[in-house]
Order: C-alpha cells, then sequence, then structure tokens
C-alpha cells in the first residue's frame, strides 16, 4: 500500500507542502536539515550577495558533500563489520578447536589417572603379596626352629641326635 504522506514545512523562511511515502516528522527533520544548511551559509558575506541559483547550487553541493562523507561512513562502519564478522568467526574457530583439544586432554587425563590407580591396586596388592609371602617366610623359619628345638631326637648338648 502506498499512502502518500503531506506535511507542511518551512524552508529558509517559506512554506512548502511536501509529499512523500514518509511520516511527517521525517519530512519535518528533512526539511529542518535543509533550512540548517541555508543558514550556516548564509553566515558568509559572499554567500549572501550571490544569486539564487548560486546559492541553490551552494546548498545542494554541501548537502551532497554531506551524504558522500556519510556514505564514506557508512563503507567504512560495513568494512569493519565485515572485518569483525570474520574475527568472530576465527575467534569461534579457535575457540570450537580449543575446546577439542581440551576434550581431548581431559579424556588423557582421566584415562592416564585410571591407569595410575590400576597401577597403585596392583602395587598394594604387590606390597600384600610380598608380606604374606614375608609371614609364610617368618613362619617357615620359625617352624624349623621349633622342630629343631622341640624334636625329641635332638639333644641340646652336642646339638646331635
Amino acid at each position: 500500500m502506498n499512502d502518500k504522506n503531506y506535511a507542511e514545512v518551512l524552508i529558509d523562511g517559506k512554506i512548502y507542502t511536501l509529499g512523500g511515502a514518509e511520516d511527517q516528522e521525517y519530512l519535518q527533520r528533512v526539511a529542518g536539515y535543509i533550512t540548517g544548511k541555508m543558514s550556516e551559509l548564509k553566515k558568509q558575506d559572499r554567500f549572501s550577495r550571490q544569486s539564487q541559483e548560486y546559492q541553490a547550487v551552494m546548498v545542494a553541493l554541501n548537502i551532497a558533500d554531506d551524504y558522500f562523507k556519510a556514505l564514506a561512513k557508512v563503507d567504512a562502519g560495513e568494512r569493519r563489520c565485515e572485518e569483525m564478522e570474520k574475527e568472530t568467526y576465527s575467534l569461534k574457530h579457535e575457540l570450537v578447536t580449543t575446546q577439542m583439544s581440551l576434550e581431548r586432554k581431559e579424556r588423557e587425563l582421566a584415562e592416564t589417572q585410571l591407569a595410575l590407580e590400576n597401577e597403585r591396586k596392583k602395587e598394594q596388592a604387590d606390597r600384600e603379596e610380598l608380606l604374606k609371602l614375608r609371614a609364610l617366610q617368618a613362619a617357615a623359619i620359625q617352624n624349623q626352629k621349633d622342630n629343631a628345638y622341640g624334636n625329641p631326637r635332638y639333644n641340646q648338648n652336642n646339638g646331635r641326635r
């Protein structure tokens, strides 16, 4: 739907009726901008002494200058935005790579901890086995001593039977 909006605006002391798809507030802002440019230029002595045609061209040139400067800012902003998007993509890629590396290291750590725990259990079992063997050995030695001294055929005086 193409409803046309109309607004009466004041430009350089004269009332104009503007029409367009934009709302009245926007049309007033545009007119205010033009009036501001004209007032800015009229502060210069030489400008007021020029013909109406020259003045209109100077206002148009100043507005075009503002327009092209604004376009340059927009272009610079778009380039900066593109650079930031590339950097964001790169940072996201780096983050994913780092997360994957972290997960791999966490798995390796868990595996190493498990292997270490298994090694500790094996060492503990080996210690327990060693203690059992030493206890058996001590018991065997004690048994040999007991048998040697407690044997009725053993003569303690000469160590003969």
